[in-house]
């Protein structure tokens, strides 16, 4: 078997590693793990396992932005010292994060997966949470930023509504605040207890508490009948037992209280013109009800101006009948704004529901139109273009075929509509024969002349079919970018197996050739250990001996003057091909360079061209 020969390869110091088949398992959930956490190069075939695994090591403590003193520099395919390097650095680092798991280098140096596994687990766990966390920080942080210079129409909607909500508030509260109805007269008794205060007080703004009726305070009420004025002993009997005679103390009570106050300029009893002129403005059934209570107030009013005249009993009925009645009226009331306002919740639900479907649809809309603007972006201008006028194109052919079509039902119509007037002119005339083969000939001109239409039609259909399949067939920018970076990947992993088989022939060879040169130097020590004896028994076979002893070593230096030779000369060859390589990496990064400013300038002349166009239109 011919191998190729090149340069002298010195196999690397390789560690003892576990080859099992839980090894391997443990290597391959290692890889889904990183790959999962978002460390892709994990699935590049070229590399070795030590470089993935630590290289997702180290990738993972990058991405968890611990403090720590450590360069943790991963390249691939690193010395045999600098893997140890490495793997100290980050067997130093993880009792600093805290990681559960102990690790010691040997083991990450001689791919002790099943030790490793669980290190990676936990490592690709706290970088996942990481980046959530990142993830929220950077999002309140720009949203915070966006909300320093800029705000929605949500918030200047709210901003309006809010001025217009605080005004109504304060007219609200300023119509409804308590209003002074009665004043206490200055020569009036003066009160004794805490209760009777509060009760006169509560009184002179129109406010009345009802009696107690907690079991158990017989005292406090002897004590109240005491505090009351002599006017509760001319209308009082014996010591009151039940509710009727506590309310009826409550409403002399309160009305001995009412004899000591005076009444405000703007009392509700007192009717200004304009309050008369409302009520007469009103319907008949309201006038009615309002005079009714005009006049329970009168009498109300009455009967609290002579409180000696009715009995406490007559009065606390008259008290309940207004009561109930406006208990009616309010409840009347209240039935009506319950169902207005059932029907407005009805609405609302509607018009929300209306609403969710309009915001949801628009939302499709929004993000249709940023998915066709960022295909767009990425999209060539010419074929875009063209794609347009091509769809401007099929939208005035499927307009023009519709009102083709409306117009051939039309022609069709008013065909018909001559036929039959031609079979009525026909039956009256008796010569139906010729009107029908006028008819059959028109029909057939007709035909003709549709079929050619659809027969024209659908080559223009075709045509528009094959100039679509053909746009579709031009790649996009996108699609270029994802060829080349497969291309890359491709590539790479190539150029790694070749140079890995190259190594190997090399290998191959240099060990032939030790091995050729072994077996020639155990031939000639064999030859000379065996004539040695028949050498030594004779002066003139001894010196014979000699010379061929000279002989070999001679050749042997000529051999190894040879090897130099042929060692220089591989040598500076090495140095011209190491001179070649760095004139083409230097042509590579010209190309590079040239090729990056080439975009530039097409994107500089794709500008122009826009604003160019956009100046002439």
């Amino acid at each position: 078997m011919v191998v190729p020969r090149g340069q002298e390869y010195q196999a690397p110091q390789e560690v003892e590693t576990r080859e099992d088949e839980e090894q391997n398992i443990k290597l391959t959930e290692i890889l889904e793990l990183l790959v999962a956490a978002g460390y892709f190069r994990a699935r590049i075939k070229g590399l070795s396992p030590f470089d993935k695994v630590v290289g997702g090591m180290t990738w993972c403590i990058t991405t968890c932005s611990f403090d720590i003193d450590v360069d943790l520099l991963f390249q691939e395919n690193s010395t045999i010292g600098q893997k140890i390097a490495l793997t100290e650095k980050i067997v130093s680092v993880l009792p600093k994060m805290k990681c559960p798991h102990r690790l010691e280098p040997h083991q990450i140096q001689g791919l002790d997966f099943i030790h490793i596994f669980p290190v990676v687990q936990w490592l690709v766990k706290r970088a996942i949470e990481t980046r959530e966390e990142m993830g929220d920080y950077i999002r309140s942080y720009s949203i915070s930023q966006f909300q320093k210079t800029h705000r929605l129409p949500e918030d200047d909607e709210f901003m309006q509504r809010k001025e217009k909500a605080i005004k109504t508030v304060t007219d609200i509260f300023e119509v409804y605040k308590p209003q002074r109805k009665y004043k206490r007269q200055k020569g009036a008794e003066e009160l004794l207890d805490e209760e009777s205060k509060v009760h006169a007080t509560l009184l002179e703004y129109g406010r009345r508490y009802g009696f107690s009726r907690q079991a158990g305070k017989t005292e406090q009420a002897e004590d109240k009948k005491i505090a009351l004025a002599p006017g509760l002993a001319a209308a009082g009997k014996a010591e009151p037992c039940d509710e009727d005679d506590l309310q009826a103390a409550e409403e002399l009570r309160i009305k001995t209280l009412m004899t000591g106050m005076a009444a405000m300029a703007t009392e509700e009893g007192k009717l200004t013109a304009s309050t008369v002129g409302q009520i007469v403005g009103l319907q008949s059934d309201e006038i009615k009800q309002i005079v009714s209570e005009y006049a329970e107030k009168q009498s109300e009013l009455s009967a609290e101006e002579r409180p000696e005249r009715l009995g406490a009993a007559q009065q606390h009925r008259r008290k309940v009948a207004s009561l109930n009645k406006q208990i009616l009226q309010k409840t009347k009331l209240l039935e009506e704004l319950q169902a207005k306002c059932a029907d407005l919740q009805a609405k609302c639900t509607e018009a929300k529901k209306s609403l969710t479907e309009v915001k949801s649809y628009g939302e499709k809309l929004d993000k249709e139109l940023a998915a066709l603007e960022t295909i767009e972006s990425q999209a060539d201008s010419s074929i875009l273009q063209s794609l347009r006028a091509l769809v401007a194109m099929n939208e005035n052919l499927k307009s023009q075929e519709q009102e083709f079509k409306a117009h051939c039902r039309e022609e069709m119509e008013r065909l018909q509509q001559n036929i039959e007037n031609l079979k009525a002119e026909a039956v009256e005339n008796g010569e139906e024969q010729e009107p029908n083969k006028i008819i059959e000939q028109q029909y057939k001109t007709e035909k003709d002349k549709l079929q050619k239409i659809r027969l024209l039609l659908a080559r223009r259909n075709r045509e528009i079919a094959i100039l679509q399949r053909k746009i579709d067939e031009v790649p996009s920018r996108a699609e270029l970018t994802q060829y080349q970076k497969r291309f890359i990947e491709l590539y790479s992993q190539v150029s790694a197996t070749h140079k890995e088989t190259k190594q190997f022939f090399t290998l191959y060879n240099t060990l032939d050739d030790k091995k050729v040169y072994l077996e020639k130097e155990v031939n000639l020590l064999n030859s000379i250990h065996d004539n040695f004896h028949q050498a030594m028994a004779s002066s003139g076979s001894r010196e014979q001996f000699l010379r061929q002893m000279e002989q070999i070593v001679e050749g042997i230096k000529q051999n190894r003057m040879k090897m130099e030779k042929k060692k220089q000369e591989n040598k500076m060859r090495r140095d011209q091909l190491n001179d070649e390589y760095l004139e083409l990496l230097e042509k590579q990064r010209l190309y590079f360079k040239t090729v990056k400013e080439f975009k530039e300038e097409c994107r500089k002349n794709e500008m122009l061209l826009s604003k160019l166009k956009a100046s002439s239109s």
